[in-house]
């Protein structure tokens, strides 16, 4: 199986451990490619733990669906572990057509969050997110700071609008009916996650 390592702080150490490293713990397999992403640090897990709980809130203690973290995702029933993404986060509404296999889905989710560590190439996963029917995602990108959404649109995801420090515009999710905006913070930008329809609000 080929590997694609993204963090150049681990192409030693793979290359010193080959062909011994558990390839099972590694983030993602493209297509038979196993793809090892930059380890998740401290910011990039309070974003995802931040945004799930907004999303559990907002959308799995009020029965409307399902907010999940690292959740496998694949175009495939047998052999799913061949080709499989892990979005930061999902969500998964009452009435998606996806398949919970327990281990994976097989279908996308109405709403996903890939926040995009060095190295990191987003815009890779999108002809895939696309293809499983990802009716939003939102990337989140750290350096520069930005927000962007896309929404699928002629069977593609499209950008539907982006935020900014220097032009905070509003991005909102017609999936999840929540708008995310980024402004300014300490010590990093925030996110603005709101509500207009129970006018609630959440600084991410």
């Amino acid at each position: 199986m080929a590997i694609l390592v993204l963090d150049p702080e681990r192409v030693a150490v793979v290359r010193k451990l080959w062909p011994d490293v558990d390839t099972e713990r590694l983030t993602e397999v493209w297509e038979g490619i196993t793809v090892m992403s930059p380890a998740a640090d401290n910011e990039h897990q309070h974003l995802v733990n931040s945004l799930g709980g907004v999303f559990w809130l907002v959308i799995e203690s009020a029965g409307l669906g399902r907010a999940s973290q690292g959740v496998n995702l694949s175009d495939r029933t047998p052999d799913w572990v061949e080709n499989y993404r892990n979005p930061d986060v999902t969500v998964y509404l009452n009435g998606n057509p996806a398949a919970d296999h327990g281990t994976h889905y097989v279908g996308g989710p109405d709403f996903a969050v890939e926040i995009v560590s060095p190295g990191e190439r987003p815009a890779a996963k999108f002809a895939f997110y696309s293809a499983v029917a990802t009716r939003e995602l939102l990337i989140v990108h750290r350096d520069p700071w930005r927000l962007e959404l896309y929404a699928l649109e002629g069977g593609a995801l499209t950008l539907a609008g982006s935020s900014t420090l220097s032009s905070p515009a509003v991005c909102t999710s017609v999936a999840l009916g929540l708008t995310f905006r980024l402004v300014e913070g300490t010590p990093r930008p925030r996110i603005a996650v709101g509500q207009s329809s129970t006018g609630r609000s959440w600084s991410v």
